[in-house]
């Protein structure tokens, strides 16, 4: 996916229905704040959130960034991160981001935390006025304070329980993201439109380069550099990704059989479907579908 389509993808999660919903009860449930940020935001190297932590929201002020924040933001969004990962602010907050990922790419980050996994004491508050005082930070440190001893402490069970709920949500997520990517784009000339729609009511019969090409009266060298450089797929790529997407859904399914399936989707063997399933998907129809079941 080209980085224009992803961003729109991302905005699409950001104002869905799902996200809002899930964002507003999981804040209400746990009290702990949820962000969801793109890739790109990593080029920014801070989150803007609305804190949930008094503590953060005064050391934060005006700018709306703790002094701290950037360093752990650094941290929990290097290019090396792939898996849920936390890491503890200068002042002992625990921070979380989760990873969402499609076709095993990170796309963006689900955010959450401001919370001690240990009782505040006297003097780690001495050492987080010593690391204020060095930087310059000019805060009212009796407000301060108040704020620091009655911040929420969370049990690391409870914490990862929270967290666990993030990563289920992400993988919700990925799946939106999935659906949305293979959506006609409101950037896309009526070309990509129509191979779209063609995919859309061909999708069991055997799509072969040369005839959408045909059908869309282009040549195939000129269909596929267009098709690139508009959606950031090939015409394979995306004709696959279009057929598990649908796959997936159908192993919702139990009544019917992966073979049924495979070939409902347009693969042409089973052993090509297992293989592209696995590709795109990082497991096994079967297993795929033993997960959704556990689900239920």
């Amino acid at each position: 996916m080209n980085q224009n389509r992803l961003s729109e993808v991302i905005q699409q999660l950001r104002f869905s229905r799902t996200y809002q919903d899930y964002e507003s009860a999981f804040r209400k449930t746990t009290r702990c704040p949820l962000q969801l940020a793109s890739v790109e935001d990593r080029e920014v190297q801070v989150f803007r959130p609305t804190h949930a932590n008094r503590f953060c929201a005064i050391l934060a002020g005006k700018n709306g960034i703790c002094p701290g924040c950037p360093q752990v933001q650094r941290k929990l969004q290097s290019e090396n991160v792939v898996d849920t990962e936390t890491a503890r602010c200068f002042a002992g907050l625990a921070v979380t981001t989760v990873p969402v990922k499609l076709h095993e790419e990170v796309i963006a980050f689900l955010r959450t935390g401001e919370v001690f996994l240990q009782t505040p004491n006297a003097k780690r508050f001495q050492r987080i006025v010593s690391w204020l005082t060095r930087r310059g930070a000019k805060v009212n440190l009796a407000r301060l304070e108040n704020a620091y001893f009655h911040s929420r402490v969370v049990s690391p069970a409870l914490y990862h329980a929270i967290v666990r709920l993030l990563e289920i949500f992400a993988a919700h997520l990925a799946f939106i993201a999935g659906q949305l990517e293979l959506q006609p784009s409101n950037g896309n000339p009526p070309l990509i439109k129509r191979a779209k729609e063609y995919v859309a009511s061909h999708l069991s019969d055997s799509i072969r380069l040369g005839k959408i090409a045909r059908a869309l009266n282009i040549s195939a060298f000129h269909f596929c550099r267009i098709f690139k450089q508009r959606t950031g797929l090939t015409f394979t790529g995306y004709l696959n990704r279009v057929r598990i997407e649908k796959a997936k859904i159908l192993l919702g399914n139990n009544d019917l059989r992966i073979s049924e399936i495979a070939y409902d989707v347009g693969f042409q063997t089973l052993t090509h479907f297992n293989r592209t399933f696995r590709k795109f998907v990082g497991r096994t129809p079967t297993d795929y579908r033993s997960c959704l079941a556990a689900k239920r």
